[in-house]
């Protein structure tokens, strides 16, 4: 069976990924409205109604923006660590909420979700692969430096949305201020382009099959650019870049025989589970 992955945005305007096979799924993040998900998810043909739980990384506004809306109008369970619940001051049912921790797994369903702390500057961050048969998707974002847990972690997914997020020489000669260059170099803000490179260059597997280059800075990055510079290393591996406006194709790893090409079909939608009419 297939492990199906995609972004549903992924930058600063908001960050939201989709993870599931057949039966069931699991976002990471919900940083754009409940609509806005909703709209997105009707427009790839993905049913709203797979989703069986939300994986909170931290509390920045960009993760969380439309958490609260989605999760209680679609009454979801959210996994989301103590210390981001209260540095967050979303208002969740409590008994839809669960902790999760350093190292933790979660079982939903046929999907094993692995959690693992990262570096940024937020209250207990944290990084996410999905596993279904033995198939790996991870979602790497929001990373301020290379550590051994992310080594480990990539080193073992046949997919990932791994964050590139500037160009060294666009951020220094660019426009923000130093405050904000030296919060993002350093250390516990996010990758650049190098970075990635050399993670994605040195730890990936053989058989990775996919890279979705994520979190891009509008300003301090260009698409094409880092396109270019990964594919220039990829072999066969598919470079894509998830764009900060609209969601990207449904991808898959996994059996190719067994996996299903997601399309639209009306009958499987009704107005009022997507709010759109």
């Amino acid at each position: 069976m297939a492990l199906y992955f995609t972004s549903i945005n992924s930058g600063s305007n908001g960050n939201c990924y989709y993870v599931g096979n057949d039966q069931e799924a699991i976002l990471v993040d919900v940083g754009l409205s409940c609509k806005e998900v909703e709209k997105r998810m009707y427009r790839l043909g993905l049913s709203v109604t797979k989703i069986k739980a939300i994986f909170i990384s931290h509390e920045h506004s960009d993760h969380i923006k439309g958490l609260t809306v989605f999760a209680k109008k679609h009454n979801l369970p959210v996994y989301i660590s103590e210390a981001t619940l209260k540095s967050s001051r979303l208002l969740l049912n409590e008994n839809n909420v669960f902790s999760i921790t350093h190292l933790q797994s979660v079982t939903i369903g046929k999907l094993n979700i692995s959690a693992f702390s990262k570096f940024h500057d937020a209250a207990d961050p944290y990084s996410f692969t999905v596993e279904h048969n033995n198939y790996r998707v991870g979602v790497f974002t929001d990373i301020g430096s290379v550590c051994d847990r992310l080594i480990h972690h990539f080193k073992n997914c046949h997919a990932a949305f791994l964050e590139a997020n500037y160009d060294k020489e666009m951020l220094e000669n660019g426009h923000y201020p130093y405050y904000l260059k030296r919060r993002i170099t350093s250390g516990r803000g996010h990758l650049s382009n190098a970075e990635a490179l050399d993670l994605f260059s040195k730890h990936r597997p053989e058989y990775m099959s996919h890279l979705l280059l994520s979190h891009l800075s509008k300003d301090n990055n260009d698409p094409q650019l880092v396109e270019q510079l990964f594919k220039a290393v990829a072999g066969e591996i598919v470079i894509k870049v998830a764009s900060r406006y609209e969601e990207s194709e449904v991808y898959f790893v996994g059996d190719s025989d067994s996996a299903k090409k997601y399309h639209f079909d009306p009958l499987q939608y009704q107005p009022e589970q997507l709010n759109l009419f």
